[in-house]
């Protein structure tokens, strides 16, 4: 309606690569990223990895007169590495832990250490009263495009955000996303989670974009990126975003995307080996309430969840295998320690009398077999769990696959 307020809210998203003793130049990109918050003046600063606590509060201080609103959220063993920088009051915070992150044998890749989705929210200003749901986040990183063992663990993941802002959003005016969600535009993760949830990317409706070709936060012009990860794509690809979306009587429109283009502005080295994506939104009240729902039908909705739902009962079938083969090597572990006490207890008696008893070799034999059972054991409650994860998000496709083919 013409002579309603307009909010104007700008955002800064960033994985910062924040490694402490691993990433490269890490103290002093830091502090880059807090100057350039700092005289940028944005609204939003929704930053990921930032893996030491010691960073977030070297930031909340030089950040205090511009940001006096932020909270670093703790989870997992080594923590989430997100957190948050707002102009204006956070009235309240969540922190949700992923049911799947990944496997923790994994060592070198590390995302079960800190699974990860956070929301808070915001006062509305200049006249506009908005209530805004905002969440930062990072998703399983995918390592191998081609053999994608963690696909499965990443589609239950942006399932459960999808769920999450649907149950979660109702007393919000507007709903803005932002993160790595180490997705393509046209994965079917992206797709599910945008129709499920009607989220609009700020890429596809920028009326002015400024940055790297197609958005891409990953490009072979950074000189921290691993140039090995985007042989097949040569201008890079686009793994962080900016989705927003209006719930009740609101408008939001996206004037203005910007991403960073393999340095940070007046500098020569870039912020990080991702890029930063800025956005520019117009938040507009409507005159009456649009009525607007998540999850609007539509035709090609039932296509990407049948495509996940496969794709998440392909990981069941993985993770069954697993299952069955830690539980066997456990039991297999079990009778060889039953074995060893049973020719123990032989011994004892006085059966073997006529041989003398290897302890040493007995007793390094039983610790390899306790090994053996330990480990098997906690492979086979793990996998256990992966496979109830697993079971459940397809049940819950299903259903709603169900309702959307009975749609009329």
């Amino acid at each position: 309606m013409e002579g309603e307020p307009t909010l104007r809210l700008r955002i800064f998203n960033l994985n910062c690569w924040a490694i402490r003793y691993l990433s490269k130049r890490r103290q002093q990109r830091v502090r880059l990223i807090g100057d350039t918050l700092r005289q940028e003046g944005f609204d939003l600063a929704l930053l990921q990895e930032v893996w030491s606590e010691q960073d977030y509060c070297e930031l909340k201080v030089k950040l205090a007169g511009s940001y006096p609103f932020s909270h670093y959220f703790r989870s997992g063993v080594i923590g989430s590495g997100l957190c948050v920088f707002s102009r204006f009051p956070i009235l309240d915070t969540l922190l949700y832990q992923y049911s799947l992150n990944g496997y923790p044998y994994m060592l070198q890749h590390g995302d079960w250490f800190c699974g990860k989705v956070c929301l808070e929210g915001l006062d509305g200003f200049a006249g506009v009263r908005a209530p805004l749901l905002s969440l930062s986040l990072q998703l399983h990183a995918e390592y191998c495009r081609d053999k994608d063992a963690y696909l499965p663990h990443r589609l239950v993941q942006a399932w459960e955000l999808a769920q999450f802002i649907r149950h979660t959003s109702k007393a919000a005016d507007v709903v803005l996303l932002g993160g790595d969600l180490n997705m393509h535009p046209e994965d079917v993760g992206i797709r599910l989670l945008r129709g499920w949830t009607g989220l609009q990317d700020a890429f596809a409706e920028a009326v002015h974009f400024e940055g790297c070709k197609n958005g891409c936060t990953l490009v072979p012009d950074n000189c921290f990126t691993d140039k090995s990860e985007l042989l097949p794509f040569p201008l890079g690809i686009r793994i962080d975003y900016i989705l927003y979306k209006a719930i009740s009587s609101f408008t939001v429109k996206c004037e203005e995307l910007k991403t960073t283009t393999g340095r940070a502005p007046g500098v020569d080295i870039p912020f990080s080996d991702h890029e930063a994506v800025m956005a520019t939104l117009h938040i507009q009240r409507q005159g009456q309430p649009a009525g607007a729902t998540l999850g609007t039908a539509d035709p090609a909705l039932a296509d990407v969840v049948t495509e996940a739902r496969a794709e998440v009962a392909a990981g069941l079938r993985a993770a069954r295998r697993q299952r069955y083969s830690s539980g066997r090597m456990a039991v297999l572990a079990l009778l060889l320690l039953l074995l060893q006490a049973a020719a123990a207890l032989a011994t004892l008696a006085g059966l073997g009398a006529e041989q003398p008893f290897p302890k040493l070799s007995f007793c390094l034999l039983a610790f390899l077999a306790l090994g053996v059972l330990v480990l098997a054991t906690g492979l086979h409650l793990f996998h256990t769990m992966e496979v109830k994860m697993l079971h459940g998000t397809e049940d819950q496709m299903w259903m709603v696959l169900r309702a959307l083919q009975e749609r009329p």
